[in-house]
């Protein structure tokens, strides 16, 4: 395989990657910006997409933000590759912010006492091991158990939505209106760069084809 990795990475190094990558969260965040000004779209549709993933950082759809932030790019009719690497707004990082955020407004709103923190990041485990639990049941001769997740999507996953909805809007549409801008400023600039460097060319070509009409006009009047 061309893009196989010669010595595959452990589990503790993809883990020690997705925490802190090997490059560091500057060279990433460059890396993501790069790619965001190299997209073939207008700046409107690229930051529709960029809104749309960091909208989905919000959403406590845990491994699937991906898809989520794709449906949404979609719908808006934004660039889904920009959805996709603004998901990258989400990191260990920030993730901490954004459910401490989440889970206290959506608990406010639904009238219940607030969870701490500590809470959230078991619930979700638990909830993760339980689902694989009983997809794996199906198997094998496994009982399914359903009781805990209940619990978990009323006392979590639904406070946790409910209160993500009002930050997550406000932090996309802060993500549109100054992406947009700076976007479409980058790409009138890498446009009349394109174009100086075409018209550069363009005179140079004219001027050596300039030079061989004028080099030839001796051998015709030698030839007359």
């Amino acid at each position: 395989m061309v893009f196989k990795r010669r010595t595959p990475r452990t589990y503790y190094e993809a883990l020690a990657n997705s925490f802190y990558p090997r490059g560091g969260w500057r060279r990433a965040g460059q890396y993501v910006v790069h790619r965001l000004r190299r997209l073939p779209d207008p700046a409107h549709k690229i930051s529709r997409g960029i809104a749309a993933g960091v909208f989905t950082c919000f959403t406590p759809f845990y491994g699937l933000h991906f898809l989520v932030a794709a449906a949404l790019a979609w719908a808006m009719r934004g660039n889904i590759m920009a959805a996709l690497l603004a998901t990258f707004f989400g990191n260990p990082i920030t993730f901490p912010i954004i459910a401490a955020i989440s889970m206290e407004l959506g608990s406010w709103m639904l009238g219940r006492p607030p969870v701490p923190l500590p809470a959230i990041a078991t619930a979700f485990s638990d909830a993760a091991v339980e689902l694989w639990r009983n997809f794996m049941a199906v198997f094998t001769a496994a009982p399914t158990r359903w009781g805990s997740l209940s619990g978990f999507w009323s006392q979590i996953f639904f406070p946790y939505l409910v209160g993500g909805i009002i930050p997550g809007v406000a932090t996309g549409l802060a993500a549109y209106f100054l992406t947009h801008p700076v976007l479409h400023a980058y790409q009138r600039a890498r446009v009349a760069r394109l174009k100086r460097k075409f018209a550069k060319k363009r005179e140079k070509v004219e001027a050596m084809r300039a030079a061989q009409e004028a080099d030839h006009i001796p051998e015709k009047r030698a030839a007359e």
